[in-house]
């Protein structure tokens, strides 16, 4: 599977900036609103260290890396869903995503404009939420109005929708992203086809100077402390200075990420706290030929990993010969780890680790 992540906010708060850092790719971030009129895709492989090694140790002609897919959608403003600014045509870009980035401006700068006048983070990441809020409502009325038809002729399952639709509403009604309501999987079911924007989970990236790297200022601690308020997850990010690193050299971009005490870029960082975020994790498959990376979700079996590889992998699943990460680098690949008892033979129960090197053996 690959992650694919919107990146959302108003007009002028980095969103594009951003987009350009984590994919290398010079679309237009100039200073006025709705410069990104076409949402701009990024493919961007994933750093990964335990991939390097493994390449290395296995002797691999060829290093795939698991990938995260970037969406850049143009900035919104307070009535998006009501078709202001560039309207909720937008809106539907989102829905084609895993997760949601929401970039909120934590700086002041006198040259480059804010669409409401002045800075105010927290106002600024209610008016996105509302709009999104606001989407799923209208998303679900229309789906409700639609559904009622059905309900007449005794369908069981438009009978269930009925429910879960009226009990979704007065939730958006209420303020409430549908991601706060611990739904059965059942219910979400029910409503997967709508795409509904506020069931999918968010990190804020708070976009910071590099001046506040070691002494966030009081924009940065209001919005760290609002979002922690409301359950949600942020990170800080001076994108300016990351944008600048991302066109060094490597020695080059260590000198500079030490001289500003940063232990990881914010690609790193970004794509460790969306793994978090999603639960996810990567196992590995390794050999002469090449060395890969797979995404899957924490908690998948060795079947569900083999299906990421190829539908008739999980189809006609035998085992997996899994070497942890530990064992294949200590005991120098796969021969060495057979030869010292760390290779397992794992049946179709077996809970996938991270890092986990695996051969999987099948018949179709």
């Amino acid at each position: 599977m690959n992650l694919k992540c919107g990146i959302v906010g108003l007009p002028n708060v980095g969103k594009s900036s951003l987009f350009n850092t984590l994919t290398a790719q010079a679309i237009p971030a100039e200073n006025y609103p709705f410069c990104t009129i076409e949402p701009n895709v990024g493919i961007v492989p994933i750093p990964d260290k335990k991939l390097d090694e493994i390449a290395s140790i296995a002797l691999s002609k060829q290093k795939i890396p698991a990938v995260i897919e970037f969406v850049d959608i143009a900035g919104l403003v307070s009535g998006a869903s009501k078709g202001e600014g560039l309207g909720n045509k937008f809106l539907s870009h989102i829905r084609e995503t895993h997760a949601i980035i929401q970039v909120v401006r934590c700086y002041e700068d006198k040259n480059i404009t804010h669409v409401d006048g002045n800075i105010d983070p927290i106002r600024d990441i209610e008016t996105i939420n509302t709009e999104l809020l606001l989407a799923d409502l209208e998303v679900l009325v229309k789906a409700k109005e639609k559904n009622a038809r059905i309900v007449k002729s005794g369908n069981k399952e438009a009978l269930k929708k009925e429910s879960v639709f009226a009990s979704l509403i007065h939730s958006l009604d209420q303020g409430i992203a549908l991601r706060k309501l611990n739904l059965e999987n059942s219910e979400i079911s029910l409503v997967k086809d709508l795409n509904l924007i506020t069931l999918k989970k968010i990190l804020y990236v708070l976009n910071i100077s590099e001046d506040d790297l070691l002494e966030p200022n009081h924009l940065i601690l209001d919005a760290k402390n609002y979002i922690n308020s409301i359950g949600e997850e942020s990170v800080m990010l001076p994108i300016k200075l990351e944008f600048e690193l991302a066109l060094l050299n490597e020695e080059e971009k260590n000198d500079y990420m030490k001289s500003y005490g940063i232990n990881e870029t914010g690609l790193a960082k970004l794509i460790r706290c969306a793994y978090e975020l999603l639960d996810l994790h990567s196992f590995y498959t390794a050999g002469p030929k090449e060395a890969r990376a797979w995404t899957i979700y924490q908690g998948a079996t060795a079947p569900q990993a083999a299906g990421e590889i190829h539908t008739d992998f999980q189809k006609g699943f035998i085992r997996a010969e899994v070497i942890s990460y530990e064992n294949y680098v200590k005991h120098h690949g796969e021969v060495g780890s057979k030869n010292a008892g760390k290779m397992k033979l794992e049946g179709k129960e077996y809970i996938v680790n991270s890092g986990d090197v695996i051969h999987f053996l099948f018949n179709v």
